[in-house]
């Protein structure tokens, strides 16, 4: 009897020394400190990942390159960024988001966050 094959175990990231951990995940609601938009995580990168020209354009205060950047639908609106972890904190309201593009990204909105279902390919 040939041996059983199992499904190999799901790859994790585990960061290194000096790695930054994102503190925001997706799906997770969010407010913008300075700004104060409401939105959702669609994306998450451990560091920044657009073009200097844009970093040099559109980020002004600078914030560091080396840290988590995420992708957001803004509430509201039909507006995507891309934001720097340092401009975010949690959301308090577990109210929805409204945005053309949230069923492009997640199947439900439960307990205050969007859910991705998981027989989605």
């Amino acid at each position: 009897m040939p041996p059983r094959q199992s499904e190999p175990p799901p790859i994790f990231h585990i960061p290194q020394q000096g790695e930054s951990v994102a503190l925001f995940s997706l799906g997770q609601l969010i407010r913008h400190k300075r700004f104060g938009y409401r939105g959702v995580v669609v994306d998450v990168d451990a560091t920044f990942q657009l073009t200097n020209e844009w970093y040099d354009q559109i980020a002004r205060s600078r914030p560091p390159k080396d840290q988590p950047w995420y992708h957001v639908l803004v509430d509201e609106s039909d507006t995507t960024t891309y934001v720097a972890e340092r401009h975010l904190q949690g959301e308090t309201s577990m109210e929805p988001i409204r945005h053309p593009l949230l069923i492009q990204y997640f199947s439900r909105f439960r307990d205050g966050r969007y859910e991705v279902d998981s027989q989605a390919n």
